[in-house]
């Protein structure tokens, strides 16, 4: 190890092609994910329906061996139960789980604009520009409006922006990684040098 190195920078720096390969993929999920928005979602929610599937079968093999201490049966039985069964809707009608996962966020999106403009208007008299908390709840609201309105249109968004920061976060990646293989590099002509 060089001077001034330390390990984790050493892994990494060894490992740089990892990091930019990470980021390739993340670029190509994000291109995907704008060329083909409707296949993207689809797969996403049977991502999720795979992940909910596989949580509910070993809540229900928890529940099958619990031991003392362990919360109670009944409790990991719902939860491996309604795990199941969020695996077994998102695989036979995917639909109908992107378009829940849109309303969960309109849901959230009407609440917490709501909140926001009533911390504004409590806000008004303890300090200035109280009217940007209320403004973001304004726009919060829109937000959830759209989605309740147009779910379709909020589920290619949602796609979209996904998209975007997989792209975004691909090229950092790669970036990371290519700096990383400069950094490997300069280091072991250091070290040839000191060895000469």
């Amino acid at each position: 190890m060089a001077f001034g190195e330390t390990p984790m920078l050493a892994r990494l720096a060894d490992h740089w092609w990892a990091i930019g390969l990470r980021g390739l993929f993340a670029v190509l999920f994000g291109l995907v994910a704008f060329l083909l928005p409707l296949p993207t979602l689809v797969a996403l929610v049977w991502l999720f329906g795979a992940f909910a599937f596989l949580d509910g079968v070993f809540s229900l093999v928890a529940a099958w061996r619990r031991r003392a201490g362990d919360p109670p049966w009944w409790a990991l039985l719902l939860t491996g139960l309604a795990g199941v069964a969020a695996g077994v809707i998102s695989f036979v009608w995917p639909g109908i789980t992107a378009l829940a996962l849109v309303m969960l966020i309109a849901a959230w999106a009407l609440i917490t604009g709501a909140l926001e403009i009533a911390a504004a208007v409590r806000l008004r008299k303890e300090i200035e520009g109280e009217w940007l908390l209320g403004l973001s709840g304004v726009l919060t609201i829109g937000l959830g409006a759209l989605l309740v309105i147009a779910p379709d249109a909020g589920a290619i968004g949602l796609v979209w922006v996904f998209g975007a920061y997989a792209v975004l976060f691909g090229v950092m990646m790669m970036v990371l990684g290519y700096r990383l293989r400069v950094y490997r590099d300069r280091l072991r002509s250091a070290d040839r040098r000191l060895a000469a």
